[in-house]
């Protein structure tokens, strides 16, 4: 059969019309295929309700504000124009036209206006986001939609705003938008706490710039942003910044500061501790799993496969004819795959060309590339070499035995469910299964990468909240109850947690420590309900266990 990836799961799934049933599908395959196109419908309607919702908070048939005094002349003006210029005078209704032909003519001429319209004003769009440099993605986010609607909405001549009312009356309104919006939110910090974000970066000139949000249940509200002098790099500077935003919000409200794991981050932490010794500072998951797969990739014997990689897909894409040949053999598959971060992006192009191998060999074997003049040049033939090496393809599937783990680890981390109650547990397997699966348990093969692994979590990911989020992780506590809960190391980090949660009140450091504990750790009560376990232990798979997500 032809076509694509959905006639095929409509095929198994026996549900569309274009495409004969499979009768030789399981009822686990058309139940899959089925929840498939049931998925991908709802989250069509969901869309379709989220984008209509967002188009009726758009109002502007309301009365002149301050801000539109000098709006009056052209107030009159404003009205919602369906079909160009003559639409209010002409309205096209085909259930009062017996000839249902003329009708249906009638009809297709307005939807072909319509649609030169659309394509007229979407270019319009297109050219002023390509003559000022701004992102096309910015078409997704629903202030542009918002945008979008109201300039409908208006109608033809809407007067031009100034830098001055962008910058001055409108930027302040918003604030005061946003500081509204807070306000919800704010009732919930007092009884779940929030954090602090930060995120640092320093480009060539030494210029650091730093947002900070408050995150809470609900969602993300930024504090402030501003860019300062190389001032902004020390960790004083750091910490001074941050202990503003917490008295801002109120340090009885902050639980944890979170932020990458810069040295300056790290000596505001140290500070933050001493002034704050109930505030939890945590260091970014995916930026330390990024940076134990960049310390594995600099081992010589690995640094050589991947500059060996490199050059070869860089040879490929940068001759038009040597990239043709490579698409033609893939089917119009790519080597270039992006990943979450930087290195990630490295261990995919790896993978991908693992996994085209076969195509690339017969590339470098075909006539149309004893033909093509980059064959009889110095990279040409260095790419060659690399190609029908046997020890490059193996070189290749031990980073990559080595890096899928920490990959795996770097996925669930980045990904946007919480991670915190699984990442403890999942750098253990992942350390346990190099030893043991990849190293064959030869420390001579493991030792160099272990201890890169073990110095980047030490301080980062084995903190009091990492090994209590394993504790109090259902899915793994009900199959391991003995070793978890008897743990000493963890058993120690869950009573530093709640003399920090509760650091005067003794009564509730009590009731969570000595009762509620208990009846978690013995499966007492709403713990121990059987409908309960089986959430952990089946429902809980899809929602727990990583490996199923």
């Amino acid at each position: 059969m032809s076509g694509g990836i959905y006639r095929l799961i409509c095929h198994v799934a026996g549900r569309s019309s274009n495409v004969r049933a499979c009768h030789k599908a399981n009822k686990e395959a058309i139940k899959a295929c089925v929840e498939t196109l049931d998925g991908k419908k709802k989250k069509k309607i969901e869309k379709q309700i989220e984008e209509s919702e967002l188009r009726n908070e758009v109002s502007i048939s309301g009365g002149a504000t301050e801000m539109d005094e000098d709006m009056e002349v052209m107030g009159s003006r404003r009205r919602r124009c369906d079909h160009g210029p003559m639409g209010r005078f002409v309205e096209i209704n085909s259930h009062a036209n017996t000839d249902s032909t003329k009708s249906t003519k009638q009809a297709s001429l307005v939807a072909l206006i319509d649609k030169k319209k659309v394509i007229d004003t979407q270019q319009y769009i297109a050219r002023w986001a390509i003559e000022n440099g701004i992102a096309f993605n910015i078409i997704q986010s629903d202030s542009f939609k918002l945008m979008t609607e109201a300039i409908g909405q208006f109608g033809p001549g809407l007067p031009m705003s100034s830098r001055y009312r962008l910058g001055g009356p409108y930027l302040k309104a918003e604030v005061a938008r946003v500081k509204n919006s807070l306000k919800k939110h704010e009732d919930e910090w007092v009884i779940s706490g929030c954090s602090i974000m930060t995120d640092a970066w320093t480009d060539r000139k030494r210029r650091s710039i730093m947002n900070l949000c408050v995150h809470c249940r609900e969602g993300i509200s930024f504090i402030s942003s501003r860019e300062d002098s190389d001032a902004s790099h020390t960790g004083t500077y750091i910490f001074d910044y941050v202990n503003k935003c917490i008295e801002d919000v109120r340090p009885e409200k902050v639980v944890q500061v979170v932020t990458d794991n810069a040295s300056n981050n790290m000596a505001a932490a140290r500070l933050m501790e001493n002034k704050r010794p109930n505030l939890f500072w945590t260091f970014c998951a995916a930026h330390t799993v990024n940076l134990m797969l960049e310390a594995i990739g600099k081992l010589p014997r690995f640094k050589s496969a991947i500059d060996t990689a490199r050059a070869l897909t860089i040879f490929i894409y940068a001759h038009h004819s040597t990239l043709s040949m490579m698409r033609k053999m893939t089917k119009k598959r790519d080597i270039v795959r992006l990943g979450v971060t930087r290195f990630a992006t490295n261990y995919l192009c790896l993978q991908s060309l693992v996994e085209k191998k076969e195509q690339l060999r017969l590339m470098f074997a075909s006539e149309e590339w004893a033909r093509n003049s980059h064959s009889k040049s110095a990279k040409g033939k260095v790419a060659y070499a690399t190609v029908v090496s046997i020890s490059f393809w193996k070189f290749m599937n031990s980073c990559l035995f080595v890096f899928r783990p920490l990959v795996k680890v770097l996925r669930l981390v980045d990904s946007d469910r919480p991670s915190m109650p699984w990442l403890y547990r999942e750098l253990q397997s992942t350390v346990r299964e190099i030893k043991e699966d990849v190293c064959s348990g030869l420390e001579k093969n493991y030792k160099l990468i272990i201890d890169i692994i073990e110095s980047k979590s030490k301080g980062r990911l084995d903190s009091s909240l990492h090994l209590v989020g394993y504790l109090l992780n259902p899915y793994y506590f009900t199959k391991n109850r003995v070793d978890i809960g008897d743990d000493a190391t963890i058993m120690d980090a869950f009573l530093d947690c709640v003399e920090k949660f509760f650091p005067d009140d003794m009564t509730t450091q009590g009731i969570v420590s000595d009762d509620e504990l208990i009846k978690y750790k013995k499966l007492k009560g709403m713990f121990g309900r059987k409908q309960t376990i089986f959430a952990y232990e089946s429902k809980g798979v899809n929602e727990f266990n990583p490996d199923k997500s």
